[in-house]
């Protein structure tokens, strides 16, 4: 583009939005003066162009470290999860934290959802999976056939156990039998073997708990559940999530 069609482009433009001034200021210019407002625009284009990058390309460092996927704070499975319980329960007989990091003797532990209620402490895990489940709730692993591929992953009972245990122990003021686990299937999973106890498609969810009727603490009881919880839990940040990863790595790597 030559410097008089820029210049035409510009009249144009300025005209459309009715502001002359401008115009008559660009029609007063010398050549060379004009030359010079076009390069620094372009310099300022650049410029804005070059910072967008460096922005971008920082937010992708941000989640990664070295080997390491970060995770994001939910996954979008965990975050219908979340929008079906605040939606169905709330105060002051339910209160509902999400992405819960807690301490433990050999590492950490990390929770989708602790439902703290009236009506018992639910530890949720959520799993977004599609395909066909095949699960045995005494077996370590179970089979995801999605598109003929068949992958394993870990018996989120069996996983849930761990964040029920660890939830135990920041609470155990509480009966042990007032902690319970729901593992929540959240994408369209469909099971080729019966359901195991304990596990809910999201659909079901909110009946699911609409069921527990049973008042197991007080209102004072649910608030010290809260407290304890909130203040034990650590920061829900980069570093938190970054030092999980490496200590499940570790665990691992020690199982084997």
């Amino acid at each position: 583009m030559t410097l008089e069609e820029v210049r035409r482009s510009a009249s144009t433009l300025l005209n459309h939005l009715a502001i002359r001034p401008l115009v008559h200021f660009f029609h007063a210019l010398s050549q060379g003066d004009r030359r010079v407002l076009v390069v620094l625009l372009t310099a300022v284009a650049a410029l804005g162009f070059v910072i967008g990058q460096r922005r971008a390309n920082r937010l992708t460092r941000r989640r990664g470290l070295g080997a390491w996927r970060i995770p994001t704070f939910q996954n979008s499975g965990e975050g219908q999860v979340s929008r079906v319980l605040l939606g169905h329960f709330g105060p002051p007989d339910y209160h509902l934290m999400n992405h819960v990091t807690i301490q433990m003797d050999d590492g950490t532990t990390q929770v989708d959802h602790i439902l703290v209620s009236r009506f018992g402490v639910f530890v949720v895990e959520t799993k977004d999976y599609n395909g066909w489940i095949f699960a045995n709730p005494s077996e370590e692993s179970w089979t995801q056939v999605l598109f003929r591929r068949k992958s394993r992953f870990q018996n989120p009972i069996f996983q849930n156990k761990r964040h029920v245990r660890a939830v135990r122990g920041l609470l155990s003021f509480l009966p042990s039998e007032a902690i319970r686990s729901i593992v929540v299937f959240a994408g369209d999973a469909e099971f080729k073997t019966a359901i195991p106890e304990g596990v809910v498609a999201i659909g079901q969810l909110a009946e699911v708990l609409r069921c527990q009727t049973a008042v197991v603490m007080s209102t004072e009881q649910l608030q010290l559940c809260v407290g304890r919880l909130e203040t034990t839990r650590l920061a829900i940040s980069r570093e938190t999530d970054v030092q999980h990863i490496q200590n499940l790595a570790r665990r691992h790597r020690t199982a084997v």
